[in-house]
């Protein structure tokens, strides 16, 4: 990721709001799959993860990094913020609908004036 990039990514990350908030179990199977939700949604987010220990949050970090191949953009305190480019799934194409016909007003005739 180019220092670009990088501080692109944090400009914008400064309005988010956190996303996903970890509760009481930590990360567990649904938490990941909605963060995978969140990432596929919107590319960047913001996780807050609780607890006093320092060590405990870098291990969830690391661990939504390396089971998700999201990108760390940066951590301040409880929350995170992460990137995962968007990835292309190929949606079905849907058929165009035929023009709809307008019909048409049907002209009015005058009948000849008389003499």
């Amino acid at each position: 990721m180019t220092p670009l990039l990088l501080k692109t990514l944090k400009t914008q990350a400064h309005h988010l709001k956190p996303v996903i908030w970890l509760g009481q179990h930590g990360l567990t199977e649904p938490v990941l799959a909605e963060i995978d939700l969140a990432l596929n949604a919107h590319e960047l987010i913001k996780v807050k993860i609780p607890g006093e220990d320092r060590e405990l949050r870098k291990q969830v970090i690391l661990d939504i990094q390396k089971r998700l191949h999201a990108e760390l953009i940066q951590a301040i305190g409880k929350i995170a913020t992460f990137y995962r480019k968007k990835q292309d799934v190929p949606t079905p194409k849907a058929k165009k609908a035929a023009p709809k016909r307008v019909p048409q007003k049907a002209a009015s005739r005058k009948s000849p004036t008389p003499r």
